[in-house]
């Protein structure tokens, strides 16, 4: 690849971030949210600080956790729809980004000291236990809904 191909790509996506930014930088609800296009809704996280994103994803966990099932549902079929309406350039831009994003992750994890690593393993062992108690205390027909949701095992015979 050419070095100044990647830059002419990113020049109309930075060109759209930035006629984009002040709508979305309205957006304050989870439903606002999910309205915005993948690049206006990258436009709008990228635009926060660290501590404005931290505090954001406080708000939104705290509003899809009030939400009813009947809500959650309606919600995620909306979040299926954009993202099954888009094209396969769009779907290969947010691979993209999403492979750039692990290897700067992976970069940074490199850079942590041995106790800081300790620290963070703590917290994702932490947060593990926290999704397998709520996995526990689900009834089986919500554990089948999401394996089904997910294209996973079907039952508890599906391992064998």
């Amino acid at each position: 690849m050419k070095p100044f191909a990647v830059v002419r790509r990113r020049i109309p996506a930075l060109a759209l971030a930035a006629l984009v930014l002040p709508f979305s930088l309205q957006a304050q609800t989870l439903s606002e949210l999910q309205k915005l296009s993948p690049v206006e809704r990258k436009a709008y996280w990228d635009s926060l600080s660290e501590e404005q994103r931290e505090a954001k994803r406080e708000e939104l966990r705290a509003e899809r956790d009030a939400m009813s099932e009947e809500e959650r549902a309606a919600f995620r079929e909306q979040m299926r729809a954009q993202r099954d309406s888009m094209s396969d350039e769009e779907r290969e831009a947010l691979r993209t980004e999403r492979q750039a994003r692990q290897e700067q992750q992976r970069a940074e994890w490199a850079k942590l000291s041995e106790e800081e690593r300790r620290a963070k393993r703590e917290e994702m062992r932490k947060r593990r236990e926290e999704h397998r108690a709520e996995w526990e205390a689900m009834t089986e027909e919500e554990r089948a809904e999401i394996r089904e949701r997910r294209g996973g095992p079907k039952g508890p015979d599906s391992r064998k």
